[in-house]
């Protein structure tokens, strides 16, 4: 039995406290130092079977023409405002080192020379693309090899090079390209600070000791020590991608002070009704610690099943993102009962502010350890009682405003629009952003989304000219360079620049149109073939696979998650209402997410100097991780509303009882959650503020909205019926411990509570 187990488990825990913290300080000192040795740098790579994109790299790798590489463009302008690159040769000579210098870097395979095309002069597609027609901007593409063969190394040089040359050339010197994508560091670390700062001083208002508030925070520390140092090991083996580490000490802070919250609020409740500190701290993970096995198995379920989409770098990222979930869940049954038993009896005084902590306490108060005054938490928890009641008084208008809110919040995501944000959403504090900026005003929005067209003639003498001239025709494209043409193979590759940016809806527009109209009629029935490559179609092909996927993903999980709920609370309307509630949460969420990101609406408070398209990935991302921290409070809400109803059978009562006797937890826990999101919601990078900001609303949404109105409201309107099942149907699902409180008899001697699951 689960509760039996964790009852043993954080029992001993307790009683051995040092033998167990040791344990954990050897296991994190070993997770670093494999990290160290074995671990490998984050790296993405927005690609996946069976796309357009992947065909055409695929002929291009065949055709080894350099093209299947990194790239990295250093983007120059002089310094001198009337100065142009034809006038001045000192300008000219600075150009010409640029690129020597570049050029003996590590790796790198060639660089382009545009002060050769200015020599050779004419117009700007005459000149390659490589100096603007102003003359004011030039830009010098530098090819590596394969990701495969590079490291963070390589960034490292590059940006070192322009930092010493700043000083001594006349030139403006910024730099972007795919090596910065790929190899730059996600930005994190501050957040991560601030969210435990936010959480540190939520625990300190709730619990009134730094005891108390410092457990949570320590025991989150350890375990996303060796989540993410895992993680790093994960990267030595295959690519994990950038967004990981991020997201998944954003997501582990997160469950990990949650957890513990429960596990400490339930220990300090035992400790109030007499029992020992190791015998409360092993009756608090029996009885909290089983609705954080089950929230932590139902995210990384959630996570994992991201693999439906059949986009590789996603579930890598889900597993890496897992790793830290199911460490925190390991601490919170091993590693915190044992800081609660070295605590011993300190936890269970607490100062004046400490009155608010006893509100915490969800169950019976019985006798406490010290004298206290009983009338402060009493007084919260009328207050709850209060309002729960009232909701109860009048459930029609109270569920058909807060839904109509919520579905309200929801209308956005009609707009919503898939993509990856490009450096062009960075701050201009970043050079990435900077070099985007010059080439987009030198050259066109396009020419930082090149499209990579591969083409195999398969014997067809006139097929390259005709796509040539069918793909310069197409109103989406500003100009095609002059077509590459391997010798061995007959590949040819054609670089296309649209006449619109990477993020803009109309470039993928222009990819769709030259796959289903543009390319088919060039190349006709014979049997040459041609596909869409390079960075903005792959992006474009991975958003438009995981939107295709998403339904059946969210019907994957929202079936899982009924048919789980179902085995606990043995109802089907109580399951079925969870779900949808649960969507109407999740709807507000991406519906605000449109409104910030893609509308603009109040993006200056994040930090957002431009509107991006919402990331591709996220919308699934958000979708797993969110229902399976929703069941968190789902399960420890309904828990008690369900323990009430079979000790009373009035389901009026249940519902003021359960729900005012968790109200302060629930708020608590969501708040450091909400906190801890809202950090890293003003990180530089646009997914991250999405991750964060995401996460934030949907939590807030329902810990308030859902948990304090539309649960009561609901459960009020369907009465008895909430807890109906067809008797076919309760002989036929197994019965489980999960979201009981079966252990109460067996630490006090009282009497045993109705078991949950039972009939």
């Amino acid at each position: 039995m689960l509760s039996k187990a964790l009852l043993r488990l954080g029992a001993s825990a307790a009683r051995h406290p040092w033998r167990v913290i040791a344990a954990w300080l050897v296991v994190a000192t070993l997770a670093v130092l494999a990290a160290v040795a074995l671990g490998g740098r984050t790296a993405d790579s927005m690609t996946a079977p069976g796309l357009d994109s992947r065909r055409a790299a695929e002929l291009i790798e065949k055709a080894g023409t350099g093209q299947e590489g990194m790239t990295a463009q250093v983007v120059v302008t002089p310094l001198d405002d009337g100065a142009t690159f034809f006038d001045h040769g000192t300008a000219r000579t600075a150009l010409t080192r640029l690129r020597t210098e570049v050029r003996r870097l590590p790796h790198v395979l060639g660089a382009s020379d545009p002060a050769g095309a200015l020599d050779a002069g004419g117009d700007t597609a005459v000149r390659g693309g490589l100096v603007s027609a102003d003359g004011r901007v030039a830009v010098v593409r530098v090819q590596y090899p394969d990701q495969s063969r590079l490291s963070a190394e390589d960034l490292d040089a590059l940006v070192d090079l322009g930092d010493r040359l700043r000083p001594e050339l006349p030139l403006r010197i910024e730099m972007g390209g795919n090596l910065f994508y790929v190899f730059s560091d996600p930005d994190g670390g501050a957040s991560e600070l601030v969210g435990l700062l936010a959480a540190a001083a939520i625990l300190f208002l709730a619990f009134g000791s730094l005891v108390a508030a410092a457990l949570p925070i320590g025991m989150a520390v350890f375990g996303l020590t060796v989540g993410v140092a895992t993680m790093t090991v994960l990267a030595g083996v295959t690519d994990v991608p950038t967004f990981a580490p991020v997201l998944g000490s954003m997501v582990g802070l997160g469950v990990g002070i949650d957890y513990a919250l429960f596990v400490l609020a339930r220990h300090r409740e035992y400790l109030a009704r007499g029992l020992g500190p190791r015998e409360a701290a092993g009756r608090a993970v029996a009885t909290a610690g089983r609705p954080v096995v089950f929230a932590g198995g139902t995210v990384v379920v959630s996570i994992l099943g991201l693999a439906v989409a059949n986009v590789p770098f996603m579930t890598v990222g889900g597993l890496a993102v897992s790793i830290v979930v199911l460490t925190m869940v390991l601490a919170s049954v091993t590693l915190l009962p044992a800081f609660l038993g070295a605590a011993g009896p300190r936890l269970a005084r607490a100062g004046r502010i400490g009155r608010i902590g006893r509100a915490l306490q969800t169950g019976k108060p019985g006798r406490p350890a010290r004298r206290r005054n009983p009338a402060a938490g009493a007084a919260h928890a009328a207050g709850w009682r209060r309002w729960i009641g009232h909701v109860g008084r009048h459930p029609v208008p109270y569920a058909a405003g807060a839904a109509g809110l919520l579905l309200t919040a929801t209308l956005p995501v009609l707009g919503l629009r898939v993509g990856l944000p490009d450096d062009g959403s960075l701050p201009h504090s970043r050079t990435e952003r900077r070099a985007y900026d010059l080439v987009a005003e030198g050259f066109g929005p396009g020419t930082n989304g090149p499209l990579v067209i591969a083409a195999d003639p398969a014997g067809d003498p006139g097929v390259l000219d005709r796509l040539v001239g069918a793909i310069a025709a197409d109103p989406g494209i500003a100009s095609v360079a002059p077509t590459h043409i391997d010798r061995a193979t007959g590949i040819a590759t054609l670089v296309v620049f649209p006449t619109t940016g990477p993020q803009d809806k109309a470039t993928a527009d222009t990819i769709t149109r030259l796959r289903t109209d543009v390319l088919p009629m060039a190349i006709g029935h014979g049997p040459a073939r041609a596909h869409v490559g390079g960075a903005a179609a792959s992006l474009s092909d991975v958003g438009r696979r995981t939107s295709e996927r998403l339904p059946v993903f969210v019907a994957a999980v929202l079936a899982t998650s009924f048919l789980l709920l179902m085995l606990v609370f043995r109802s089907v309307l109580v399951p079925l209402k969870a779900v949808l509630l649960n969507l109407l949460s999740i709807g507000a969420a991406y519906g605000i997410m449109v409104a910030v990101f893609q509308w603009g609406w109040g993006g200056a408070l994040v930090g957002l100097e431009a509107t991006v398209p919402i990331v591709s990935f996220i919308p699934m991302f958000l979708f797993a991780i969110l229902f399976g921290l929703s069941m968190d409070y789902e399960v420890f809400l309904l828990s008690r509303v369900r323990e009430e109803y079979l000790r009373t059978g009035d389901n009026g009562t249940a519902i003021v009882e359960g729900v005012s006797r968790t109200a302060r937890i629930i708020t608590s826990a969501a708040l450091i959650m909400v906190a801890v999101f809202l950090s890293f919601a003003v990180a530089e990078d646009p997914s991250t503020k999405m991750f964060g900001l995401g996460l934030a609303t949907a939590i807030f949404v329902d810990a308030t909205v859902v948990r304090m109105v539309l649960v009561p409201a609901t459960m009020t309107l369907l009465g008895r019926a909430n807890w109906w099942l067809p008797k076919w149907l309760d002989r036929l699902l197994p019965r489980g411990p999960v979201g009981t409180d079966d252990t109460d008899a067996e630490s006090t001697g009282g009497a045993a509570r109705p078991r949950l699951v039972d009939r």
